[in-house]
């Protein structure tokens, strides 16, 4: 919630929505968060697919000019199976944020949310090292989650030796 509510106060300080159109997407979170429906409790998919006064693109142009970030398109990246065994997938689908290697000390992290400082602030206590930031859609961050969940589900499905 809280990264939602932080992401909702960048979006209107970047004059990207208007207040009374975050008032009503909040109210459709929480809408989705009371039926346990947490992968629509998403207040940028909220924005972009459901009230449609959002356009995605319009948020991945700001963290590039703004914030000099490149985007990632992780679909096909091979991400280290290190790196996949550690992750904590519903806290992904939380933040909107995949972290997809490690290189030495440095991680790199893609996100759908970096203009949300609780995200920010969560990857980087959580990984505790430098992190090398990318943006990428709420799309690609599905496909690779699902991705990830379908891999453990098929080792978990697999008999032991």
């Amino acid at each position: 919630m809280r990264a939602n509510r932080l992401l909702g106060s960048a979006l209107v300080e970047h004059n990207l929505v208007k207040f009374e159109d975050l008032e009503a997407a909040n109210d459709r979170l929480l809408e989705h968060v009371a039926a346990g429906h947490y992968r629509k409790a998403s207040l940028l998919g909220i924005l972009v697919g459901e009230k449609k006064v959002l356009r995605e693109e319009d948020v991945l142009h700001v963290v590039m000019e703004e914030h000099a970030l490149g985007v990632a398109d992780l679909r096909h990246y091979d991400v280290p199976e290190a790196v996949r065994k550690g992750l904590d997938i519903g806290m992904c689908w939380a933040t909107w944020t995949v972290p997809y290697d490690k290189e030495e000390d440095f991680w790199f992290v893609a996100s759908a949310y970096y203009l949300s400082p609780a995200v920010r602030t969560h990857w980087e206590k959580h990984l505790g090292g430098p992190i090398l930031w990318q943006a990428t859609s709420m799309d690609i961050i599905s496909d690779v989650l699902e991705r990830f969940t379908e891999e453990r589900n098929a080792a978990a499905a697999q008999p032991t030796p």
